[in-house]
């Protein structure tokens, strides 16, 4: 590998990692925020939703900028705007203006990912290609997955949520210097122009989908499902869509070059692959719950957690490198399955198996292998193997598809420990009637607190003066705790399972496709 090759791959790591971290790192400063702003939880909450939608907004339209104007170029932009937003962010006076400092920040950040996956599919080596994008899709992981640890420890340090954003500066700046000096790439620009109509249509479409997706609820999801404010913007964002696709046949007829090229979406296996870059985010969502697990279940506390929350980072860099090696040795789909199989015995090892937290660190090794493979490289290759000169629009595509199965699915696993909570008070009554101790309604209401969370519901039995009912009902909620994640595990290994699924159905697409395509070079007459 050339030394300028390696410089730049260091240099966009180091910048994926970067606007990575920053979703992750602020979830450690919630509680902080709603305070220094004086807003609700809810309103607290929009600091990730915000960002989460510049994201989508942004992820599709950069890949076609870089296609068009060039990466190095929006790669300095994003970093840019990344640098320029967080320092915004870190000095906002009030909540309104941090949301929309937020926003500024996603719109840098959004597209680092794309372009840093682009520009190693448009100069390195095929043989190296897979190598180069595990690299990637592992400070992505990584990043991803330490978040809110390293969030928290800098609030530690520093006794301010300000850091969080600060930090991101001279990080910037370095990125900008070093990108300007060392980046180089000849890179054949798209000469046609600009599709600003599909760029709008898209961007409202994302918007609304993405808006609407946060508005699903945990507990009562099929409820939610059909609520009309769901209903009513995810339905206008696929609307959106649907016309969005009729406005670019129309554009493919002109010189003006398509946002979104028609022709990806008429080849079966990009639209299997999209599926499931669409499950592989279901499965990055998955790992967010972990640490929760460790604390609530295992018992760790939270200055501890984060140290056993590590083995799962690193096992997740790890298996980004070994992915990427297996892409180049063995190919995507092979890289896939491999994956999806090592995932699944992760997860499925924590309900049946892990009580301790060695056991934990064990399944959490299974689980980084196997949700790190699929990072980077596998998704990427598979999604931009007939994009031609569209690669970055290929890229985009799939981080976007990836981005809508991390925002789906955290709220349906959240429900279900959020419904088993709700039953704490029917477990709390079998148990006291198993050990043989009267209990009416109201007595056991006493020691109920009213907020049904981990914390409260272990503060409140803390309280309670008699030993025997105390343990009963710290017992009843380790059980209740264990019920609730004992099915988003089994959810998270059903969902890994279905991964298998998909990429047994992409290699046979592929299979067929190449079976067709060999067919048509072969003369008539032989």
């Amino acid at each position: 590998m050339k030394r300028e090759l390696k410089a730049s791959l260091i240099i966009f790591a180091i910048g994926v990692f970067m606007a990575a971290l920053d979703n992750g790192i602020i979830t450690a400063a919630l509680t902080t925020l709603t305070k220094a702003f004086n807003v609700s939880p809810t309103w607290g909450a929009w600091s990730i939703t915000v960002y989460t939608l510049g994201l989508a907004i942004s992820v599709p339209i950069i890949g076609k900028l870089s296609d068009r104007y060039g990466r190095k170029k929006l790669f300095i932009l994003e970093v840019i705007l990344f640098g320029l937003g967080s320092l915004l962010v870190a000095l906002s006076p009030t909540f309104t203006w941090f949301l929309v400092s937020r926003f500024f920040q996603s719109m840098g950040g959004g597209g680092i990912f794309i372009i840093a996956s682009s520009f190693v599919l448009n100069t390195f080596p095929k043989e190296k290609q897979g190598q180069a994008l595990g690299m990637l899709g592992g400070m992505n992981g990584i990043a991803a997955i330490l978040g809110p640890n390293i969030g928290a420890f800098i609030i530690d340090m520093t006794g301010s949520w300000h850091w969080l954003f600060l930090i991101n500066v001279p990080v910037a700046i370095l990125l900008l210097l070093f990108g300007v000096k060392y980046i180089q790439e000849v890179q054949t620009l798209t000469k046609s122009r600009m599709d600003w109509v599909g760029v709008s249509v898209l961007s409202l479409a994302m918007l609304s989908m993405m808006y609407g997706l946060t508005m699903l609820d945990g507990v009562n999801f099929v409820d939610s499902l059909t609520s009309p404010a769901f209903l009513g913007f995810f339905g206008a964002g696929v609307v959106l869509l649907i016309i969005l696709y009729f406005v670019e046949k129309r554009v493919e007829k002109t010189s003006i070059d398509p946002i979104l090229p028609t022709f990806l979406f008429k080849d079966n296996s990009f639209r299997w692959t999209l599926v499931f870059a669409m499950f592989s985010g279901a499965i990055i969502a998955s790992i967010i719950f972990v640490p929760g697990f460790v604390e609530q279940y295992l018992g760790v506390s939270t200055a501890e957690s984060g140290y056993w929350f590590t083995p799962l980072a690193l096992a997740s860099g790890l298996g980004a490198a070994f992915g990427g090696r297996l892409v180049d040795k063995k190919g995507a789909v092979f890289t896939l399955l491999a994956a999806s199989a090592i995932a699944t015995i992760g997860f499925l090892l924590f309900p049946l198996w892990v009580t301790t937290k060695w056991e934990m660190v064990i399944a959490s090794l299974f689980v980084g292998v196997g949700f790190g493979s699929m990072m980077g490289a596998p998704v990427n290759v598979l999604a931009t193997e007939k994009a031609g000169e569209n690669k970055g629009v290929a890229l985009s595509t799939a981080s976007l598809a990836r981005q809508i199965g991390m925002t789906l699915v955290p709220t349906l696993l959240a429900g279900f420990i959020a419904r088993a909570f709700m039953n704490m008070g029917n477990v709390i009554q079998s148990n006291l009637k198993e050990a043989n101790i009267p209990s009416t309604g109201s007595d056991m209401m006493m020691h109920m607190p009213a907020q049904m969370d981990y914390n409260s519901l272990q503060a409140g039995f803390d309280q309670i003066p008699d030993p025997t009912i105390k343990q009963i009902m710290l017992d009843s909620l380790h059980q209740v705790v264990g019920n609730g994640y004992s099915g988003l595990f089994m959810t998270s290994a059903m969902i890994c399972a279905l991964c298998i699924v998909l990429a047994a159905i992409i290699g046979l697409v592929r299979k067929k496709e190449k079976k067709v395509g060999l067919k048509a070079e072969i003369p008539a007459n032989q």
